[in-house]
């Protein structure tokens, strides 16, 4: 490999929050492998051209609304996804979470339901509850180890006129599922049947194990475009996430104006950083060596992690991972108690993890990892859990 995913990179006192800012309780040696963010330099294009643009020392306001950089994103989802977006649809936003929270204001009314499917990513509920609306959950179905989606429950909470629309998150943080093209298009189906709009966060989208496709949601179904819009970002791809860039695909024209009065006119918040426009558009133009040869590096680290798991961990499961650097790992047959089992891996694993009862109850008993870091480190981690469980 060109690049070298072993090197262990020193991010203490780097106001990093992963590293800086541990879970509360967490012992000051714990072991961070929590937030989603990589242990791993960034592609060197990207470096070269923030360089390159730190030694004009110059750092004024911004545009976001070139074409070439707009462009970038385009092309990059044309070539790796078969995506073919329109520049027009393409807004700024500094996170998906920050868009899932203005598309909540613009898309329904204070008490109005929103579904999402537990266990899921729990900024969702925060977002839904703290702007006064209502978590309508379709929870997952969890049999032989796997997940799927419960489609007759979903059906009866989009057929309540009171519950306007489905958060969806594609590839599945943190059960690590890359739904299929059927999977997706039942959903589109049932959303249409009900009139239903849907977001569909795909952050994760570039980091699917090799083989497995990801589809977006407005390339399979565009005779629904006028009620889906597509959460994209560099992010989760390129280590990115201090960068505050997101990239939001909205085709409809009244949810568009919509957006820019709301983003423009109420909070002002459309201005990206100098930064983050030239990392992003390094990293989507320069960036796919990189990412092919991290997402091998990846897939190693999650092989090495499910067989090690099935030698010295009998009475655990890792969930298939198809997606995302994030592997959820079934505990529930060493401690069924989320508070007992939190502790122990504080205390005597002194790991950092994201308990799994904090993506809703159906995690209880989870536990989601980080892998995204060099194989020694992910080799600590497992050896820990190992001692810590017999």
């Amino acid at each position: 490999m060109k690049y070298n995913f072993d090197k262990i990179t020193d991010r203490k006192n780097t106001y990093s929050i992963k590293v800086d800012n541990l879970p509360k309780g967490s012992p000051a040696d714990a072991l961070p492998l929590w937030v989603a963010d990589m242990d791993f330099p960034c592609a060197q294009p990207i470096i070269d051209a923030l360089q390159k643009r730190l030694d004009m020392q110059i750092y004024g306001y911004t545009d976001y609304n070139r074409v070439d950089l707009k462009k970038s994103v385009s092309d990059w989802f044309l070539r790796r996804h078969d995506w073919n977006i329109n520049t027009d649809d393409i807004f700024f936003s500094p996170g998906v979470v920050p868009a899932i929270a203005v598309l909540i204001n613009i898309l329904t009314e204070p008490g109005d339901g929103i579904i999402i499917q537990r266990p899921v990513y729990y900024p969702f509920t925060a977002k839904i509850e703290n702007n006064g609306r209502k978590v309508v959950n379709n929870p997952l179905v969890y049999e032989n180890g796997a997940y799927t989606m419960n489609f007759a429950d979903l059906e009866s909470k989009l057929a309540n006129p009171e519950n306007k629309g489905l958060i969806l998150c594609n590839p599945h943080n943190p059960i690590g599922r890359v739904w299929t093209r059927d999977e997706l298009l039942q959903v589109v189906e049932l959303c249409k049947k009900y009139d239903k709009w849907i977001i569909s966060d795909e952050i994760h989208c570039d980091l699917t194990r090799i083989g497995i496709k990801h589809y977006p949601l407005l390339s399979i179904a565009p005779e629904y475009s006028h009620r889906i819009i597509a959460c994209t970002a560099p992010s989760k791809t390129f280590n990115l996430a201090g960068m505050h860039l997101s990239n939001i695909v909205i085709p409809n024209d009244e949810y568009k104006k919509a957006w820019k009065h709301f983003i423009n006119e109420r909070l002002g918040m459309d201005g990206a950083g100098v930064f983050s426009v030239i990392a992003m558009h390094a990293a989507y133009t320069e960036g796919e060596e990189w990412l092919d040869q991290l997402r091998e590096y990846l897939d190693g680290n999650i092989a090495y992690i499910k067989d090690f798991t099935e030698k010295h961990l009998p009475k655990a499961h890792m969930v298939d991972c198809q997606g995302t650097y994030l592997v959820w790992l079934d505990l529930n047959g060493y401690c069924r108690d989320h508070v007992q089992l939190e502790q122990l891996m504080q205390n005597k694993a002194r790991l950092a993890l994201d308990e799994g009862y904090i993506f809703g109850e159906e995690g209880i008993g989870f536990e989601r990892i980080n892998v995204a870091s060099p194989r020694s480190v992910i080799e600590d981690c497992m050896n820990r859990l190992k001692n810590t469980l017999e």
